[in-house]
């Protein structure tokens, strides 16, 4: 499948790009380029310098997609055909998908209005997912 999506996207297929890739599609939640180096650098030798250009290169080809998060880091997905969005806990970093995509009606309204032609979007709210709630009510219970 790696190799499908950087021919497609008219890139030369690397073993190390193939690696990061797989390993993208592997995670249950987008990750740092820190975290795919740590992961990576134990199956192939790669440079982080190495990881984070192989990411950027992606990201241009439309193959990942690359958040900043409150945090201020960049976190990198493999980019599905049709977009998603989701809920991501601040705490343990769970990631939970939302089925459906609130913003149509508001794309079509901001093109009729300003003349922008949309071409995608992206929706992220971030919290406490209900387990790490109940933990941090638990230990404020606890502390008063």
């Amino acid at each position: 499948m790696e190799q499908n999506l950087l021919k497609q996207a008219e890139l030369k297929t690397t073993k190390k790009r193939q690696l990061l890739l797989f390993l993208l599609q592997k995670q249950t939640h987008p990750a740092t380029a820190e975290e795919l180096h740590e992961m990576a650098k134990s199956i192939l030798p790669i440079n982080l310098s190495t990881v984070y250009r192989t990411l950027n290169a992606l990201t241009e080809k439309g193959i990942l997609i690359r958040s900043i998060r409150q945090d201020g880091k960049a976190y990198y997905a493999i980019a599905k055909k049709d977009h998603a969005h989701h809920l991501l806990c601040n705490h343990c970093g769970k990631v939970i998908p939302i089925d459906t995509c609130p913003l149509s009606e508001l794309e079509e309204k901001l093109e009729e209005t300003t003349g922008f032609r949309i071409t995608g979007h992206s929706l992220e709210f971030t919290g406490l997912c209900p387990q790490c709630l109940k933990e941090a009510t638990d230990k404020n219970m606890k502390a008063e």
